[in-house]
């Protein structure tokens, strides 16, 4: 079957996942759910091909690290899954209402997008996490992983479509694309698809928005950051530093940079670099971090750079002021943190850093739509139009405006005896 074909059998499937309702959404979650832990075996067979081929092309520690996919990880995703069946129907929200006249009432009601293509590097995880999100907002998706992973994305897809077609999901709901080919081909079917989500780089992003006329919601680097502020708890800040770091080094959520006030540096650098050094992490400091610590030189790349890897950026700072010019010119808006005592210097990093998720003394790894409660994610946007941040069921949805009247023509509000509008808020859900 072309990549066409695929795209117009998802457009098919969007159109009466639309309208199927909650409960059969969740049995299908569920079906899908006992399939993964059904056929564990094979797709962790699978996955062992992948790691085998993956030694044999020497791939980069980090990215193998994401390529494993074992009992642990299936039963990860099947939490996830869980979570996601416990979460209310998004669609058919009212989100607001409002009397435009007696007996003329309008209501703007949630809807899926229609046909969702993803791009996703070398997670299996994901395959799983983003199929099932996009279930339960009523999307057919298209999904496109690393040719890294491709055994276990083709017994993980199959697994996932047989079981919610079972369940009663039109046939086609989910595709699997396999090549970059297949991906090209998938950027020129803006009749059939809907909105295309890239996760990778900010090259990677940029090479399918000026390839595509579907509208794109942008993943880009997770150059996340923490701040050390001057009244910073040392204690907590090298917890936090370290968990941002060290939790899971392989994710865009993990810490690349850390700022530190000058006030504290003499104190909290030391306690950093004994415990990044227990966890096997290289250190890169700015010349004020030499004079404390013993680490490399940075450089200018070393403040633009997602590692990805146990390597950390350290950039000494005279002010909070300082450390958010820094972030906002070197940050790709991702996530960034601020450890502090200081409740002000918290809201004015809040307020001023630019980036999708900011926190206040606790660690970049929360930024993740599972710990939002969002169940799971398509991914983290960076983008300022539609979805921000970990992008869950909100951010797979879009709404329609629906009115209902007795009789209501627009000829009976014009002209010199126009009756007026009563535009009155109305509190009250849509039941059509």
């Amino acid at each position: 079957m072309s990549i066409r074909d695929i795209a117009r059998q998802a457009r098919t499937a969007a159109r009466r996942l639309a309208a199927i309702d909650n409960a059969t959404k969740n049995a299908a979650l569920d079906a899908i759910r006992q399939a993964l832990q059904k056929d564990s075996d094979a797709i962790i067979a699978a996955n062992r091909q992948d790691l085998a081929q993956a030694d044999r092309d020497n791939l980069a520690p980090p990215l193998r690290k994401r390529l494993a996919f074992d009992a642990e990880k299936i039963a990860d995703v099947c939490a996830g899954i869980d979570a996601l069946i416990r979460l209310p129907d998004p669609v058919g929200r009212t989100v607001c209402a409002m009397e435009l006249d007696t007996g003329l009432e309008l209501y703007r009601v949630t809807c899926p997008i229609g046909v969702i293509g993803v791009v996703f590097e070398s997670r299996p995880d994901a395959l799983v996490q983003i199929s099932t999100l996009c279930l339960k907002s009523g999307n057919a998706a298209l999904l496109k992983g690393g040719r890294e992973a491709a055994q276990t994305n083709r017994a993980l897809a199959d697994a996932i479509s047989r079981a919610g077609e079972k369940a009663g999901l039109p046939a086609g709901w989910l595709g699997l694309l396999e090549t970059r080919a297949d991906v090209a081909e998938m950027l020129r079917l803006e009749d059939e698809i809907d909105l295309i989500v890239p996760r990778g780089s900010n090259a990677f992003v940029r090479h399918i928005m000026n390839n595509t006329n579907i509208p794109v919601l942008g993943h880009a680097d997770g150059i996340c950051h923490v701040y050390i502020d001057a009244a910073a708890d040392p204690d907590m800040a090298v917890r936090i530093c370290v968990d941002s770091k060290c939790q899971y080094v392989a994710v865009c959520n993990a810490a690349e940079t850390v700022l530190v006030h000058q006030d504290i540096a003499q104190t909290v650098l030391p306690r950093l670099h004994e415990a990044l050094q227990a966890r096997d992490v290289e250190l890169r400091g700015c010349e004020h971090t030499v004079r404390i610590i013993d680490v490399r030189p940075a450089d200018e790349n070393d403040w633009r750079t997602e590692y990805l890897d146990q390597i950390l950026a350290i950039r000494v700072v005279d002010s909070l002021g300082a450390a958010i010019e820094h972030i906002n010119t070197y940050g790709s808006g991702h996530t960034d943190a601020i450890v502090t005592g200081d409740r002000q210097a918290a809201a004015a990093f809040l307020d001023g850093v630019d980036s999708a998720d900011v926190f206040w003394n606790c660690s970049t790894r929360f930024s993740d739509g599972y710990r939002y409660g969002l169940g799971a994610e398509v991914g983290i946007s960076t983008n300022k139009i539609h979805a921000r941040g970990p992008v869950g069921l909100e951010g797979l949805l879009i709404y329609k405006y629906k009115l209902i009247g007795d009789g209501h023509v627009v000829a009976d509000y014009s002209g010199p005896t126009a009756k007026p509008f009563t535009h009155k808020p109305l509190d009250k859900e849509c039941r059509l």
